[in-house]
């Protein structure tokens, strides 16, 4: 069981990190084709995607689909968010505001949900638990913003990915932290 749990711990450090690079590499794109509208377009389609596909990998890692209800029903969520970002794209900045917002506060209670399941088993959650609870403030704060006057941006979005790319990366740090201490006790 120790080696397993050392593995998958391995795995959740790797993992961590590669979602902050991502996150990273997405705000650093959509902060750079602002101003264009089918390489926007294509960015926030990207980013439910990946977040589909991540917590399908992470699932499938972590002992299968139906061992992670919480990350599988977040699969379909980021799944059906990429396909109402699709339609929501030509429509308007409002609709693909609103659609992240919902889909932030899914994907937030999901990924509370996951890190409450995991922290006993792994340590290091609590930055998880907050993220998904700001993830769903956030989600709220977004459609509240798809109400307003002023026209959104992907910029109304780049905070939110700021955000997870900072919990992601100080999930990891604390996972490599926690490893270090142990294997030096």
């Amino acid at each position: 069981m120790q080696n397993r749990t050392s593995s998958q711990s391995d795995w959740l450090r790797s993992y961590y990190f590669t979602r902050a690079l991502f996150s990273t590499a997405w705000i650093s794109a959509a902060i750079l084709f602002r101003g264009q509208a089918l390489s926007t377009a294509l960015l926030l389609v990207i980013y439910p995607l990946w977040d589909a596909v991540a917590n399908l990998i992470d699932a499938r890692v972590n002992g299968g689909l139906k061992a992670n209800p919480s990350q599988t029903l977040n699969v379909a969520v980021s799944v059906i968010t990429t396909l109402a970002v699709v339609a929501a794209v030509s429509h308007s900045t409002y609709v693909v505001l609103a659609v992240f917002g919902a889909w932030a506060i899914l994907s937030g209670l999901l990924q509370l949900y996951t890190g409450v399941r995991r922290w006993r088993a792994y340590g290091a959650q609590w930055v998880m638990i907050l993220s998904g609870a700001q993830s769903a403030l956030a989600g709220g704060f977004m459609i509240s913003r798809s109400l307003g006057a002023a026209a959104p941006t992907i910029l109304d979005i780049v905070p939110y990915a700021a955000f997870g790319a900072f919990y992601f990366l100080l999930s990891a740090i604390w996972l490599v932290v926690a490893a270090y201490r142990k294997a030096h006790a």
